[in-house]
């Protein structure tokens, strides 16, 4: 019997990949900056998209996933950083 892996989230990542990746602390606190920032400008994007509106459809469901797989990150890094802090 082998043990299954942990199901990715949203974004296509999994606490396993990223624990074994070893994200220390300070790594991960940078990197939820930089995707703050990220999911920021997606976020502005998806709006000034759907206020084009027809204009420009073809790119909404783009945008609108890398909005959704940005913060899907961001919400799996900060529930490993409540994990973390509440050992």
């Amino acid at each position: 019997m082998t043990p299954e892996s942990p199901a990715p989230n949203a974004a296509g990542l999994d606490t396993a990949s990223l624990d074994a990746a070893g994200l220390d602390a300070a790594a991960a606190q940078q990197r939820l900056r930089k995707l703050h920032s990220k999911a920021t400008r997606l976020k502005l994007d998806l709006h000034d998209l759907a206020e084009d509106l027809p204009i420009g459809w073809e790119g909404l469901l783009d945008v609108a996933r890398r909005t959704y797989d940005a913060y899907a990150e961001i919400a799996l890094l900060e529930g490993l950083a409540e994990k973390e802090t509440s050992r």
